[in-house]
């Protein structure tokens, strides 16, 4: 068979298919994005008005549409703006769940992504959507969670949380402009413990990530300078762990 036997093939092929010879399931995705806020880490969640679990709230997503995204990526994005009017300046994925318990209209799959955005960012558009809403991560056994996704968010938070142990991830967090004292309670708030002033300054110093504003601010009583990230710090790891 030649090389332009097999793509004749393949094109009558594909002409004459029909993929609804195959049962399919349900294909979606689902975007854990979080901030911190009043000294906590929160995750953005959306309130169903669909028919199945109507009231309880989700994670902002929705089936892929074929004909609007050309990416997993791009429908997270879509969706994410669709319910809560928020665009994160970056989407990772998470993994993938599937299953035929975890939706009861059909088998069900779901691509799961993650992010971190900073609170200042997103809250004009959160106010101008009525039913989605910022919660802290560690008062939702209290809150009315659709399907799965207290396990989904359980783990994008273990994830987060690892990532932030060696990389500046948290620095999506973080307004533009910051202090030091800013910069590691935010490690804290999402690392979930203490960090040593002294080791983590140092820490921060030694890989010159940041760089000095020229302005300054009062913290404590004191003036304390104010730092922004680099352009390229954002993709910086660190060779030990931040902890260490």
């Amino acid at each position: 068979m030649t090389k332009t036997t097999q793509i004749s093939e393949e094109e009558a092929y594909l002409k004459d298919y029909d993929a609804t010879r195959y049962q399919r399931p349900n294909v979606s995705v689902d975007s854990v994005l979080f901030t911190c806020h009043k000294n906590t880490l929160q995750v953005l969640l959306a309130k169903r008005d669909s028919p199945v679990q109507r009231g309880h709230w989700g994670l902002p997503g929705g089936f892929i549409d074929p004909a609007a995204d050309n990416t997993l990526e791009q429908c997270a994005i879509r969706k994410l703006k669709e319910k809560t009017n928020v665009t994160p300046p970056y989407m990772e994925q998470l993994y993938s769940v599937g299953n035929n318990k975890r939706d009861p209209r059909n088998w069900s799959i779901s691509i799961c992504y993650f992010s971190l955005i900073a609170y200042q960012d997103c809250t004009p558009g959160i106010t101008s959507v009525s039913d989605a809403a910022w919660f802290p991560v560690e008062n939702l056994d209290k809150v009315d969670l659709a399907f799965d996704h207290y396990e989904i968010i359980t783990t994008a938070r273990e994830r987060i949380r690892q990532k932030a142990l060696y990389s500046v991830v948290p620095g999506y967090a973080l307004p533009k402009e910051f202090s030091l004292t800013e910069l590691q309670q935010l490690y804290e708030i999402i690392i979930g413990k203490k960090l040593g002033k002294a080791s983590f300054r140092r820490r921060i110093e030694q890989v010159d990530i940041l760089e000095h504003t020229g302005s300054k601010k009062l913290d404590a009583g004191r003036p304390t300078a104010i730092y922004q990230m680099k352009p390229w710090a954002k993709e910086f790891n660190f060779i030990r762990n931040i902890e260490e």
